[in-house]
């Protein structure tokens, strides 16, 4: 990819949006995968593809040599979307309306690795390397909280000196550089069945017990301290004339910080019923721990602000994220992340998630100077 231009770097990213790649549908998956190891393979890499396990997609990863040695680049990214195959031919259409180009996943985040990839490909076409070798990983499953790949996304990170997360940017322009935790927790309630007419006084009520309970969680949310708890998912019940026996439910929490999660987990933890034959079970589910901003993330903000205004654009500034991303599990371990240098658009999650075609081009030359120029300079202190 010699020439860097909006209608080369738009047909890149719509070659990744039109592979339709569900989380749960892993053959889709490795469709995205095998598109990726493609264009990999073509810029030199040496590739490693770690096989899915219980309905997961197979996690890739490729190797893109240096002209220096030693720890490297981690570039992260993922492949699954939370849109159903059908997405395109249904409700949001892969299509270009002025500045915004739309897709399922166009935006989070098919479009940063697409763009991504172009940076390697240009420096590859143009007899360039990347200063620091480059390790790309691709994800399958970071829509569902990375379950299968974060054992190996935190191995990863432990050998490498920085990590790239090209999830998109945040306000239209702005770099992450940290990233609030999350945290999930699961809740069963477990009553006595009984028929709901002539022998209601008999039951009790899973239902009942349980929508008490979220009435108490969803208490817990404290906006002036950006924790927030939210009942996401509940289901129970068989039929509308049994008083249910069970019923269960999915608590998605954001705490900022460590001490966050430790409080939010021990009020959880400690739920009691209200009905005490009514039994509740509180177990704890998927975490991305928070990451905060270092001297060593600083300087990697301020080095791609710096190339940013080179290249002849100007960052629109720091930003703290709530969603989580995989930067969560390698900030978290101290190494170096700079998050949210892919596209910028809007609408990720819906029928209206779209990127704005005129910033492909600076968002991917930036990409290619930070490749070029970061060192072991960049790596902290430990």
């Amino acid at each position: 990819m010699r020439d860097l231009t909006p209608e080369v770097l738009l047909a890149a990213v719509n070659a990744w949006v039109e592979i339709e790649s569900p989380t749960q549908d892993a053959a889709a998956v490795n469709r995205v995968a095998s598109h990726a190891e493609g264009l990999l393979t073509a810029i030199g890499a040496s590739i490693e593809r770690i096989p899915g396990e219980n309905g997961i997609g197979d996690i890739l990863i490729g190797r893109v040599p240096g002209t220096a040695n030693g720890p490297g680049i981690l570039l992260l990214g993922h492949m699954d979307t939370v849109h159903p195959v059908g997405t395109l031919a249904g409700p949001l259409p892969m299509r270009v309306e002025g500045d915004r180009a739309y897709g399922p996943g166009i935006y989070d985040m098919k479009g940063g690795n697409a763009i991504a990839f172009s940076a390697l490909a240009h420096l590859h076409a143009t007899g360039r390397r990347p200063h620091l070798p480059v390790t790309v990983m691709m994800i399958p499953d970071e829509e569902i909280g990375s379950p299968f790949s974060r054992p190996t996304i935190e191995a990863e990170a432990k050998k490498h000196a920085i990590v790239l997360v090209v999830e998109p940017s945040g306000d239209f322009g702005r770099i992450t550089i940290a990233r609030h935790g999350i945290a999930r927790y699961h809740l069963k309630t477990t009553g006595i069945p009984a028929h709901a007419g002539a022998y209601h006084a008999k039951g009790r009520s899973a239902i009942r017990e349980m929508a008490r309970q979220v009435l108490e969680i969803e208490a817990m949310t404290d906006y002036a301290r950006n924790v927030t708890l939210n009942v996401g998912t509940i289901q129970g019940g068989t039929h509308e004339n049994m008083v249910p026996l069970s019923c269960e439910a999915i608590v998605y929490c954001l705490v900022p910080l460590p001490h966050d999660e430790a409080e939010v987990r021990a009020k959880l933890l400690a739920l009691k019923s209200y009905d005490p034959d009514v039994k509740l079970e509180v177990t704890s589910g998927l975490y991305r721990p928070s990451f905060v901003k270092s001297p060593a993330i600083q300087k990697l903000y301020d080095h791609a602000a710096a190339l940013a205004r080179e290249i002849g654009f100007e960052v629109k500034g720091e930003r703290v994220a709530g969603g989580g991303s995989d930067g969560n599990f390698t900030g978290a371990l101290g190494v170096p992340t700079l998050d949210g240098l892919g596209v910028l658009g809007d609408g990720p999650h819906t029928h209206q998630e779209y990127l704005l075609v005129s910033h492909l081009v600076p968002r991917t030359k930036l990409l290619v100077r930070l490749f070029e120029t970061l060192d072991a300079s960049f790596r902290a202190q430990r």
